[in-house]
């Protein structure tokens, strides 16, 4: 069983809380290097923590919100102008082909349509089915935040080891089988103690941390309510830069 890294890359929330970088994992292993999350700051994270982005060779979405897919049509040019020629999967809900070729052209119109001198394979995540890629196992389940098309919490198989990684949602059953026996689970802890939709708080992980039944349990994705709070907590968490290793 080798052992398994994951560099933060980005930790912060949409908009920039506490100056961090938006969500973006870095996962290397002895036969895998994948990206969990590409937010729109995460080519220059990528450069900031001294990860190469020629590296990646999979790119895995929780959801279509620009803080979690935005970086992509970036890392695609940057690669293009880099001269990579292996290829990329790009994995995540329904629709992602769609939306990433719409934001391509909003940005930089007309990139969409150039043919790199690397293939870019879309695989379309379906709910609770196991998918393979490359030496990777991933299984999606469904989460609570509207983002145009389905979200998706992961449970990634990777070096002998499973990370679970919820996305951005409010409190769901469905964490529970993703964090199930999971040797890290990366949460989201986007504030304190408010209950608002779509998001977790800490207060809710804390009183059902027994029911997660991962081995370890860091947070992320936090705003400035919940960064006001550190380094207070019972809990670790994520910072932009730092290794976690499994």
């Amino acid at each position: 069983m080798s052992q398994v890294e994951i560099k933060v890359l980005g930790s912060g929330d949409a908009f920039g809380s506490g100056g961090r970088f938006q969500a973006c994992y870095y996962v290397q292993s002895a036969a895998a290097r994948f990206l969990i999350d590409c937010g729109a700051s995460s080519l220059i994270a990528m450069k900031r923590w001294g990860v190469d982005p020629s590296l990646v060779n999979v790119i895995l979405l929780s959801h279509l919100h620009g803080d979690h897919f935005g970086g992509i049509p970036f890392f695609i040019l940057d690669a293009q102008f880099a001269r990579r020629s292996h290829p990329l999967v790009i994995a995540g809900p329904p629709g992602l082909r769609r939306r990433i070729q719409e934001t391509m052209e909003v940005f930089f119109p007309g990139s969409s349509k150039v043919e790199q001198k690397f293939s870019i394979e879309f695989i379309e995540l379906t709910e609770r089915s196991e998918t393979i890629i490359g030496s990777l196992k991933v299984t999606p389940y469904g989460v609570i935040h509207p983002s145009g098309d389905a979200s998706y919490a992961l449970r990634v198989e990777c070096g002998g080891k499973i990370i679970g990684y919820s996305g951005d949602t409010e409190w769901t059953e469905n964490l529970l089988e993703v964090s199930r026996d999971a040797d890290l689970f990366l949460c989201e802890a986007y504030f304190f103690e408010k209950n608002i939709k779509y998001h977790l708080n800490y207060r809710t992980l804390t009183e059902r941390r027994a029911q997660l039944g991962c081995r370890r349990l860091v947070l992320t994705h936090m705003g400035n309510d919940m960064l006001n709070h550190l380094p207070g907590l019972d809990a670790e968490w994520t910072e932009d830069g730092q290794s976690l290793f499994l």
